[in-house]
């Protein structure tokens, strides 16, 4: 081996800087550079789970603890360009959204009631008490249950065919230009909102058609990728928990909007802040995708296709592109029990937005208060949990373990809503599911933390779709199982409340598949002591010279 720096063969104790014998100083650094380089390409071969990590010393620093410490992650997240502007925008459009949550339901089963079953009443439905109301509310109130699980199903089969596709031309395109169009179209069904209230013929039908469009660009798919853009791995996971609470924030402050406005004044408010989101993004939101990511995107995607020999096969290509996108979650067992999760955990999570406010207004006569309160306890609940907990389980017990305890507690709450008997029950396990917000960023950051950095928008608009599938099949499958045990002859299995139980059972199904994820591929504090390990062979290559490497090919 040759020998150390100070020794014969390199600079003795007292020789001049830089002085390497034969040939000048500038080609002695380089030559060092070169061995060093090839010396840790030698170490590095064989041992996936290493990748990514070798490019530089700072990486392998990054494995040290201190510099993973919450306050080093929150200075490195603000100074970041994109991330910030992002959360911004989750907190935007979710006050914007979640402001309309509980005025959506009623302005659509009042309309309902009287376009479809001759309410003629001069007080909307659903501010009569529950015992007051005419059978036609209860008529209108089904048909807006149908049509929002009906638009939920489309908007969620359009981003589950769209969504891999979009992704993989952002790695090529870029990030901002697919995230401001998907902003575009979420400006649609707000406005249809505004317009039905201002107009008393008006059919809903736009509305939820709005709302189905929507789904054709996911424009947090895109963001997600953005992030993984320009956040190091080990901090992917509480980088999208903070999109997580960016949004928490703005549902803990948007239902009090419904309490001191009006329904119409909430939807005009609502439009608004979505207007000037759409601005601020046209004009502050970064461009995140580097050029030379979108070169190899775009040199990947070339040499995968395949020489075409008439225009119908380039036609055929060009259709099932977007099933061919979605192949990358068959990659290996992990993607496939990531894909798993992501499927099962959907279904009832989708489900829980879509139908649980119909639910509890139906069931427990929730009104405006009531839910504005749910909505801001579960809001501070997850921006806790997202900004503050989830970094430091992640650094603790691992990604797996995290998954492990989300769907966990997944269980729990729909086993809670199902057998609940009064307010405080729905509201307490309405606290709890806060918890199981924290397994969607984690899945993300798993799977970004095992895919190629040109790879970032495939792989989550991959799982986007499939998220979105399972979102297409949720509302519908639990929507089936209320409709067939709503009126049963009571007991658990056959009450109003059975849906959540069996969501409570597909949880339990996820947990399982959490479970069978390998440890070392799923916790990015794996790749951090693989990191550290190397961290420390690099140090000791400052000092020796491993020339003997050069013939390692």
């Amino acid at each position: 081996m040759p020998p150390c720096r100070g020794e014969s063969g390199g600079p003795a104790n007292g020789a001049s800087p830089g002085d390497h014998g034969d040939f000048p100083a500038e080609d002695g650094l380089a030559q060092d550079d070169e061995r060093r380089r090839r010396f840790l390409t030698h170490l590095s071969m064989g041992d996936e789970s290493s990748r990514n990590l070798l490019g530089d010393d700072a990486q392998a620093q990054n494995s040290n603890p201190s510099s993973s410490s919450m306050a080093a992650f929150l200075r490195k997240f603000a100074a970041t360009d994109g991330p910030p502007q992002i959360i911004l925008l989750c907190l935007l459009l979710a006050v914007a959204l979640g402001s309309t949550i509980s005025v959506v339901p009623a302005v659509m089963t009042d309309r309902y009631a009287r376009l479809r079953h001759g309410y003629d009443g001069a007080t909307p439905c659903m501010e009569l008490g529950r015992d007051g109301r005419p059978p036609e509310c209860g008529l209108g109130n089904d048909d807006a249950q149908n049509a929002s699980a009906a638009a939920s199903f489309v908007s969620n089969a359009l981003t589950f065919v769209t969504s891999g596709l979009v992704g993989s031309i952002s790695d090529e395109r870029g990030r901002r230009p697919i995230m401001l169009a998907g902003m575009g179209l979420s400006l649609l069904g707000p406005a249809w909102l505004v317009a039905i209230q201002l107009h008393e013929r008006f059919d809903p039908f736009p509305y939820y058609l709005a709302h189905a469009l929507s789904g054709a660009i996911s424009w947090v798919a895109v963001s997600l990728s953005a992030m993984s853009d320009v956040i190091k791995p080990e901090w992917r996971a509480p980088s999208f928990g903070l999109v997580i609470a960016g949004f928490s924030a703005g549902f803990a402050l948007s239902p009090f909007l419904a309490v001191y406005l009006s329904h119409l004044g909430v939807s005009v408010a609502s439009l608004l802040i979505l207007v000037g989101s759409f601005g601020y993004a046209v004009l502050r939101l970064p461009e995140t995708l580097d050029r030379d990511s979108a070169e190899r995107a775009r040199g990947r995607r070339i040499s995968e296709s395949p020489a075409f020999d008439s225009p119908s096969d380039r036609w055929r290509y060009v259709l099932l592109r977007p099933a061919r996108e979605l192949m990358i979650l068959n990659r290996s067992r992990l993607f496939r029990l990531l894909s798993s999760l992501a499927f099962f955990s959907g279904i009832v999570g989708s489900a829980d937005i879509t139908l649980f406010v119909y639910y509890v207004e139906e069931q427990y006569g929730f009104d405006d208060r009531d839910i504005a309160r749910l909505f801001a306890i579960k809001g501070v609940a997850g921006m806790v949990i997202q900004t503050l907990l989830l970094k430091e389980l992640v650094s603790r017990i691992g990604e797996r373990r995290v998954i492990i305890l989300a769907f966990s507690v997944g269980a729990l709450h729909n086993w809670m809503y199902g057998v609940a008997d009064s307010k405080a029950q729905i509201f307490f396990a309405g606290t709890v599911a806060a918890l199981t917000s924290m397994s969607f960023p984690t899945i993300s950051a798993i799977k970004s933390n095992n895919v190629d950095e040109a790879e970032q928008g495939r792989v989550q608009g991959a799982l986007y779709s499939l998220s979105s599938l399972a979102g297409a099949v949720g509302p519908m499958s639990l929507r089936y199982v209320y409709a067939v045990t709503k009126d049963g002859r009571g007991g658990l299995l056959h009450s109003p409340g059975t849906m959540f139980v069996f969501g409570a059972f597909l949880y339990a199904v996820a947990t399982f598949c959490a479970w069978l994820l390998p440890e070392e591929q799923a916790n990015s504090n794996h790749f951090g002591r693989h990191a550290k390990k190397r961290g420390s062979l690099t140090k000791f290559d400052a000092d020796c010279d491993y020339g003997a490497l050069e013939d390692v090919r």
